[in-house]
């Protein structure tokens, strides 16, 4: 039996990054002997186990044969005699496809140290085809590293969005990679390489986003690709991230389709709906009255869910940046809009209560509240 670190923690340890996972392959073993050593099997379609004391996950060898269409249309074979390289070549990317031995020696059969020095995100071998969700990994890893996409990989993806196997994606695993994608250091470079692909109208259909020659050649493209690199400098997470993809003018219905059909999770739709609703208002914030300020923040459940206003504000400042092109002069909807929401929320709610009646607490309320804001912006 014979141990091997492999995948993003060899890829990493090159680029000088920092690891968070290991993952090893192990050769020449069986589940038995695995069991016995104090390994736990946890993997359902292939042999996979947790260390008994550091829990890190070892597979066994295996390949993969595809006999059906579809992510779950693979016959894989572990077993001992399976090697290392017979591993390794069933993986996506040649930077990906690394391993290093227990005493420290570098394995790396098909030149991913090579790639990683040219900044190149090339397919292993033809079996790249197998697996549609391929397309949006490698772009996710563009968006990671800054790599170029190499062009005998392109035509693979190219050729299997023309094919139709991009068909057989389920929403789920195309959640998973494009919302990892969105959390990229640099998320927009996602979007050209999907669009060369082929893929990106086939992704987001809802939204018009046109790129050429890997740049945005439209300016909702344009915009977005900006916003998002602002979020990412800003630290924004996955829900922002996403509301951004319906900032460009897109409405409230766009928001919804884009959601359900992507499977997104809750706080993602309901943050790209509140986008599609209210950034053209939002946005005209230092034009309005302070009844049309609590208004807008009324509208927004503002009050009760203030946490959730700011990531709102946060998305209207980053699609500004967007239209300007990074523009220096100080963004004042963000500002105003906080000053109104503290104002609005300072108010004693409960002595107004006890002042008034039942009827009149609503009104008096109100009232108070935009006297309040009006002072404060």
């Amino acid at each position: 039996m014979k141990i091997y670190a492999v995948g993003g923690a060899v890829r990493d340890e090159l680029l000088g990054l920092p690891v968070a996972d290991r993952d090893y392959v192990v050769v020449g073993s069986t589940p038995e002997e695995m069991a016995a050593l104090g390994y736990k099997a946890i993997g359902k379609d292939f042999p996979v186990f947790l260390h008994p004391q550091t829990h890190e996950q070892y597979a066994l060898a295996r390949t993969e044969r595809k006999i059906a269409r579809g992510y779950k249309g693979f016959r894989v074979h572990a077993a001992p005699e399976v090697t290392l390289e017979q591993d390794l070549e069933r993986r996506d990317l040649t930077i990906n496809a690394m391993a290093r031995d227990e005493s420290g020696r570098l394995i790396d059969p098909f030149g991913g140290a090579a790639d990683l020095e040219r900044g190149l995100l090339r397919h292993v071998s033809a079996a790249f085809v197998e697996d549609p969700v391929r397309i949006l990994r490698v772009a996710r890893f563009a968006a990671r590293f800054g790599f170029a996409v190499a062009p005998e990989t392109m035509t693979l993806m190219r050729a299997m969005v023309v094919n139709g196997e991009a068909e057989a994606l389920v929403p789920e695993r195309v959640w998973q990679e494009f919302s990892r994608g969105l959390m990229e250091r640099n998320p927009g470079v996602m979007f050209p390489v999907l669009a060369d692909a082929g893929f990106l109208d086939e992704l987001l259909p809802e939204l018009d986003l046109e790129f050429e020659r890997g740049r945005p050649a439209n300016d909702p493209a344009r915009v977005l690709v900006l916003a998002l690199a602002r979020a990412a400098a800003e630290g924004l997470g996955l829900a922002p991230r996403f509301a951004l993809l319906v900032s460009g003018g897109a409405s409230a219905e766009t928001a919804r389709a884009l959601s359900e059909r992507l499977k997104a999770p809750g706080d993602c739709r309901d943050l790209a709906l509140l986008a599609g609703r209210h950034l053209r208002t939002i946005v005209r914030a230092v034009s309005l009255e302070a009844a049309a300020l609590l208004a807008l923040l009324e509208r927004c459940d503002a009050l009760r869910r203030p946490g959730r206003f700011g990531e709102l504000l946060a998305v209207a400042e980053c699609v500004e940046y967007g239209k300007r092109g990074w523009a220096e002069t100080p963004y004042m909807p963000r500002a105003i809009l906080r000053r109104a929401l503290a104002a609005a929320g300072g108010v004693d709610a409960a002595t107004i209560a006890a002042q008034s009646t039942d009827g009149e607490i609503p009104a008096r309320l109100r009232r108070a509240r935009v006297a309040a804001i009006a002072i404060s912006v």
